[in-house]
């Protein structure tokens, strides 16, 4: 590739806010809110992500640190984080591993810090398709795991606290309109569907129920 597909990560602007990126990987997303501003740790168990998240953010001038490590057992201090962020990471735990991973999120999280955490939903065109192809089990491994909108409401309630919804996108899980340019044609025409209704459901709020993948947004309680 010519360049490295930084998607726009859906965060105000920061002045030197402390954010942690959930599963970092190579760094995108890590690099995406460095861009706005933030002080940001990307945490991976993979050392080769890690590396390579390194790698990349010196080659682009951005200043990331990254550690290894688990998302269920984070090894930070309790109430550090201004916010949290977390893409395509949390989908893929069970339900109980799922649970820790967002328990650590509220501990980490100062009062009044917000974790943003992107999460595929049962009732989206595409995520139904694949829960009709495994038979509507629950996934094992590495399989996404399917929520519901009031399910993921009750777990990061009770795990964070005041919780809202928006989308990321329709059609498929992790469709970004910033990678438009890096697609073949047929999917650069689903990518621009997805914004569309994305935009719809900003005025017709029910449409969030039917988009594929959301954002979990949560405000730890002080």
């Amino acid at each position: 590739m010519e360049a490295y597909p930084i998607p726009t990560i859906r965060l105000p602007k920061s002045n030197g806010g402390l954010l942690l990126d959930v599963g970092c990987s190579w760094g995108r997303w890590s690099i995406a809110a460095a861009q706005k501003g933030y002080r940001v740790i990307g945490i991976d168990p993979s050392l080769g992500a890690v590396m390579a998240a390194r790698r990349v953010a010196h080659q682009l001038g951005v200043d990331v640190d990254v550690v290894v490590g688990d998302a269920r057992f984070l090894p930070f201090l309790s109430n550090l984080f201004d916010d949290v962020f977390s893409y395509s990471v949390i989908q893929h735990f069970s339900r109980s591993d799922a649970a820790l991973a967002v328990g650590e999120v509220g501990r980490v999280l100062k009062p009044d810090g917000i974790s943003v955490i992107q999460m595929p939903t049962q009732y989206g065109i595409r995520c139904l398709q694949h829960q009709i192809k495994r038979g509507f089990r629950d996934g094992i491994g590495f399989d996404v795991r399917y929520w519901s909108i009031p399910d993921l409401k009750r777990l990061f309630s009770s795990k964070i606290g005041l919780t809202a919804f928006s989308v990321d996108c329709y059609f498929g899980i992790g469709l970004q309109y910033s990678d438009i340019k890096l697609m073949p044609i047929w999917l650069q025409v689903i990518v621009a569907m997805s914004e569309l209704v994305r935009y719809l459901s900003l005025i017709f709020r029910p449409l969030v129920w039917l988009a594929d993948s959301v954002y979990v947004r949560s405000v730890k309680r002080p």
